[in-house]
C-alpha cells in the first residue's frame, strides 16, 4: 500500500519532477475529450476552444459550457444577495465559529506583513517605490468533490488586507452553504456560479454579466490551471497549481500514528496527490506503513487515498538526515513537515518549500484551516522560486522618479553614452538636449 524506496529509486519515481510532455494524460480523459471536442483533442486544445468561445460569445458561451460540462442550466450567474446571510445562518453554529476563528487568524497574520512605500533624496532629487493595490481581483474557489470554504478565506482575506477595492468570486454551480457563509463572513458581495475554465475565461475577458478582472487567484483542477496558463498576460496570476503534496521528514522520535494521519490527510485530496515520508529509521517506516493501513479502513475517501498512495506517494529510507534534507531541498514540496527531535535546527537547512511545519504540533492540516498563512502554496517544485499567496500578490509596485536639475545634468551624459553604445540615437539625443539647454530656456510656449 505504502511503497518503500531507496533514495536513488525515489529520485527516478516519486521524487522525480515531471516537466512538459513527460506526464501523459490518462487515456480515459483523452477519450472523453475526443467525444466532446473531436479527434486528437487534448486538454490544452479543449481549454483553448472554451476560452475562444467565451472571448467572442460572452454570457451565452458561458451558459453553454456550464450546461455541457457542469450539467447546470443557469438563468443567472449571480448568487442573490439574500442567499449569503441565509447560508451563514443555516450552517451549524460550531462551523460558524470555526470559520470565524480561521478568518480572524488569517487576517491577523496578513495584517502583520509589511508593504512599505518609500522614497529617498540621498540619490539626488527623489526616487522611490510606491505600492498600490490591484483594482479588481477574481477569486476562484473550487467545488469539485468537496466544498472548500477555507480556500475562499485564504484568498479573499489577503486581498482585503492589501486594500483591493473590488473582489469577486467564481465557484462551480450550486455552491455549498459553507462557501456562501464564508463569503458573507468576509463581506463579499459578488459570487458567480461559474466553474472550470469557463470561469477563468469570463473573469479574464469579461462578459455582460462578469466584469473583466486584473488578476485571477485560487487553485483549481487541471482545466482551471490550463485556462489560467492560457490567459496569462491578459490578466495576472498567482501561480499554476499542480496536484497538492506533503513531505514529512521524521526520525525515531516521531509518533507513527500521527505521521500516518498526516500522510492520509494529504492523500485524500486527489488521486494525483503526493504524500511522501523521508526517514533514516526503517523501524519508524514500518510502523507508519502499518498505521496507514489500519487508519485507512475508517476513512470516507478511501478510494481516492488508495490511488494517491499508489501513484505518487511512498516512504524513502534515507540512511541519514543529511540525505533527507538534500532530497527535500531538491524536491521543493508544497508542505514540508518536520517530525523530528530537533525540528528548529533542521529547519535552518531547508530552503525550498511552500510552508515548513515545525514539530508535530504544527501539523499541516492546521495550516490548511487555521494557522494563519494562506494554504494556497506553490506546487510541482515551484517552491524553488515561488511563494505562498500573500498580501504582495494583491499589490503592484510603481517606481517613483522625481530628479532635480543637478542630478539630471549629472546623469544625462551616462544615459547618452550607454544609448550611443546601444545604437539608439533618439535616446542619446533626448539626454544630450538637456545638456545643451540645461535650464530648458529654449522651450517654445
Amino acid at each position: 500500500m505504502l511503497k518503500t524506496y531507496t533514495p536513488s529509486e525515489a529520485q527516478q519515481t516519486i521524487l522525480r519532477r515531471r516537466r512538459g510532455g513527460d506526464n501523459p494524460y490518462p487515456q480515459s480523459l483523452l477519450n472523453g475529450l475526443t467525444e466532446r471536442f473531436g479527434p486528437g483533442s487534448t486538454p490544452e486544445s479543449a481549454v483553448s476552444a472554451i476560452l475562444d468561445s467565451i472571448r467572442t460569445g460572452g454570457d451565452p458561451a458561458v451558459k453553454k459550457w456550464s450546461s455541457e460540462l457542469d450539467g447546470a442550466s443557469l438563468d443567472s450567474f449571480s448568487v442573490p444577495q439574500a442567499r449569503f446571510e441565509e447560508a451563514y445562518r443555516s450552517i451549524p453554529e460550531d462551523l460558524r465559529q470555526a470559520l470565524k476563528t480561521s478568518a480572524d487568524r488569517i487576517r491577523a497574520f496578513h495584517e502583520r506583513q509589511p508593504i512599505p512605500s518609500w522614497t529617498t533624496t540621498e540619490l539626488g532629487g527623489t526616487v522611490g517605490q510606491r505600492f498600490t493595490p490591484v483594482q479588481r481581483v477574481g477569486i476562484y474557489v473550487p467545488g469539485g468533490t468537496a466544498p472548500l470554504p477555507s480556500s475562499l478565506l485564504m484568498s479573499v482575506i489577503p486581498a482585503q488586507v492589501a486594500g483591493v477595492p473590488d473582489i469577486l468570486v467564481c465557484t462551480p454551480p450550486e455552491p455549498d452553504d459553507s462557501i456562501l457563509a464564508a463569503a458573507y463572513l468576509c463581506g463579499i458581495k459578488t459570487v458567480f456560479r461559474i466553474g472550470g475554465s469557463q470561469a477563468v475565461g469570463a473573469m479574464a475577458y469579461g462578459t455582460k454579466t462578469v466584469p473583466a478582472v486584473d488578476k485571477i487567484v485560487g487553485a483549481g483542477g487541471l482545466f482551471v490551471t490550463l485556462a489560467k496558463q492560457q490567459v496569462y498576460g491578459i490578466v495576472g496570476l498567482d501561480g499554476l497549481a499542480g496536484p497538492t503534496e506533503t513531505m514529512v521528514i521524521a526520525d525515531a522520535s516521531a509518533n507513527p500514528a500521527w505521521v500516518a494521519a498526516d500522510l492520509l490527510a494529504q492523500a485524500e485530496h486527489d488521486p494525483l496527490a503526493s504524500a511522501i515520508l523521508l526517514t533514516p529509521d526503517a523501524g519508524l517506516a514500518a510502523s507508519v506503513a502499518a498505521e496507514v493501513k489500519q487508519q485507512l479502513e475508517s476513512l470516507s475517501r478511501r478510494e481516492t487515498i488508495l490511488l494517491a498512495l499508489e501513484n505518487r506517494s511512498g516512504v524513502v529510507i534515507t540512511g541519514d538526515m543529511d540525505t533527507a534534507v538534500k532530497l527535500a531541498n531538491d524536491y521543493g514540496a508544497e508542505h514540508l513537515c518536520l517530525a523530528v527531535e530537533d525540528p528548529d535546527s533542521l529547519a535552518e537547512n531547508l530552503h525550498n518549500a511552500g510552508g515548513i511545519f515545525i514539530g508535530e504540533f504544527s501539523f499541516e492540516v492546521l495550516g490548511d484551516y487555521a494557522a494563519g498563512p494562506s494554504h494556497i502554496m506553490p506546487t510541482s517544485g515551484t517552491a524553488r522560486f515561488a511563494s505562498p499567496l500573500n498580501v504582495l500578490d494583491f499589490v503592484k509596485l510603481t517606481s517613483i522618479v522625481a530628479l532635480d536639475p543637478d542630478t539630471c545634468r549629472r546623469l544625462a551624459p551616462t544615459a547618452a553614452r550607454i544609448a550611443d553604445a546601444e545604437g539608439l540615437s533618439a535616446h542619446s539625443a533626448a539626454a544630450r538636449i538637456r545638456l545643451a539647454d540645461p535650464a530648458g530656456e529654449n522651450n517654445v510656449d
